[in-house]
This record gives structure tokens, sequence and C-alpha cells, in this order.
């Protein structure tokens, strides 16, 4: 179910700033593990505020074009949230913990439909010990690629016609009879209740629907999955990170679209998942500097996903 798309690296005898393995050494890790919390405060506030700068400005506007490019902006903005809320899964958006949980995890995310609790971290840090491990967490999501371009529609389909929403969501009214999985959809619920809250406040319960509940369960999932697809999708499980995570060359319109926070150089985080984001983009070029990264980069994102696609449909 794995490896369709697994490269195998040349060796990598290691060099003055990297291990064999790719970790950095040294002075030079010391320097990549240094958290900027004074930046990392006003990004975190900036993309905060997104969203309600997002509902504001279509008010203002009150017009057809602006409702539906707010409902087009709305899944980027979001998508902004859930890696800043990955980036506190890490411990690496601020360098005090109880800071980096409440604003990263308790905060960011519970609002953006999770329950503001660390099940999403547990689950995450056994996906970097172990890529394509037993307590791998999204196993599916990236085993059998290549896959053909029909699969790839139906799986597109499924993101924005909100059926992908619907099961990550139905699991929570499953096992209600569970007191600790009761609390979770509760704390869940409570934080949707907040968002509704807003909007409620500001006039325009409905907008919840519109510019917060459909855009999450349409537009963002299929961003969420193109996204999640070019990070392990047709790797395998290694002790060699080159075999586990792919890396694409980042521009100015994915990181702002798409892979916001330095998630797009993915290989460095996986190298070493303590880096804050800030600078992976060093770590990458250090990687790629001393000859570990090779050949395996991918030019672009595009050229990543038709790869994904290409296998050809089974015969009768």
């Amino acid at each position: 179910m794995t490896g369709g798309m697994a490269p195998t690296p040349a060796p990598f005898a290691g060099s003055d700033r990297l291990h064999p393995d790719g970790r950095p050494r040294g002075e030079f890790r010391d320097s990549l593990r240094k958290v900027d919390d004074v930046r990392n405060g006003l990004a975190a506030a900036v993309s905060v505020a997104t969203p309600a700068a997002v509902v504001a400005a279509a008010l203002a506007l009150s017009h057809p074009v602006a409702w539906v490019l707010a409902f087009l902006v709305m899944p980027v903005a979001q998508n902004r949230l859930f890696i800043l809320h990955h980036e506190a899964a890490h411990r690496t958006l601020f360098s005090n913990r109880l800071l980096n949980d409440v604003v990263g995890i308790n905060l960011v995310g519970w609002l953006t439909f999770g329950t503001g609790g660390h099940g999403y971290r547990i689950g995450h840090i056994g996906h970097h010990r172990d890529e394509f491990g037993p307590k791998e967490p999204d196993f599916l999501l990236y085993s059998q690629y290549p896959i053909t371009a029909r699969s790839m529609r139906r799986k597109h389909r499924r993101d924005l016609t909100g059926v992908s929403a619907y099961r990550i969501v139905r699991p929570r009214f499953q096992r209600l009879g569970e007191v600790r999985h009761r609390r979770l959809t509760y704390r869940f619920l409570a934080g949707q209740a907040l968002v509704l809250a807003a909007f409620w406040a500001g006039g325009h319960p409905w907008l919840y629907l519109w510019l917060w509940v459909l855009p999450w369960a349409t537009l963002y999932q299929g961003l969420n999955r193109i996204r999640a697809i070019a990070e392990h999708a047709g790797m395998t499980r290694s002790g060699d990170r080159r075999r586990t995570t792919h890396h694409v060359r980042q521009s100015l319109v994915a990181r702002a679209l798409m892979v916001p926070f330095g998630v797009g150089y993915h290989l460095a985080h996986h190298v070493d998942m303590t880096v804050p984001y800030r600078n992976l983009g060093r770590l990458h070029d250090a990687l790629v500097e001393d000859g570990y990264v090779g050949d395996l980069e991918w030019p672009t994102y595009r050229s990543l996903w038709r790869a994904l696609r290409s296998a050809e449909p089974a015969t009768a």
C-alpha cells in the first residue's frame, strides 16, 4: 500500500553542519532551534484576526461578488490557523510552553473545529516518530499512490461536496456513551458555539454557515488534501526521511495560499521537527547545499500532483 513513489536516494555521509540522517549538528542546530517570540506573536495575532477581517470586508462591500470572494478566501485563512496549530503542536510557536499551548492549542486548535486539547499533538508526534508506522494517524490518506486521474477526481469531489467533512465530524457523535469521548464532543461543540456567538453578536448569525462552516466543509477539505498528499503520498516507512517525505520547491503563491509558516519545507521539518518554522528554510538550504536532498526536489506542486494521479486504469 506504500512506496509507489518512494525514491532510492544516494547515501549521505554527513557534513560539518549535518549528521548522516540530515539532522543539524552543534552550533548550527542550536541557532536553528531559536524561537522568535515577538514575530511569532504578531503572526499569530494577524492569523487569528484574518477571518474576522474577511467577514468585515464582505459586510462593508455588501455585494454578491464580495460574498463569493469571502467564501473563497476563508479556507485560506482557516488553513493558516491550522498550520499555526500544527506549529504549536510541536511546541515551537512560542518558547514559553504555557503560552504556546494556550494560544496555539487551547485557543486556535479549539475554535478551528477542534477540541482545544492535545489529541492532535499526540497523534501528530506519532506520525513524526515513525511515518507510515503502526501509529501513523493518516496512513490511508497517504497510501496507495500513485492513483488514477479518475480516482483523484473522486477524492476531490468528496472533499468539495462536504462528504469528507461529514466523515471527519461523524465519529464525534458515534461514541457519546463513553464519558471521555462525550466530553471531547462537548468541547468541540462549545468552540463552535463561541464562533457562532461572535457572528450573532455582529448581527449576522447566518454568516456562521456561509463564511465559516461551509468553507471548512468544502474548499478547506480540498486544500488540506492537496497539501497533505504533496507531503507524503506515495512514500513509505523508512529510517531515511527522503523516502518518507517529499520536498517541493517553494513559490510565493504556494506559500501564500497553501503552505504558510514554512510547512512547505516538509522534508526539513521531518528531518528535525524541533526547528521552528522561521528557520526551516535555512535548514532546507543546508540540506541542499551539503548534498542530502540531491535531485529529489520536485520543481512545482503541479508536477508532483500530476505524478500522484499518473497510475494507469486497471484493465479487465
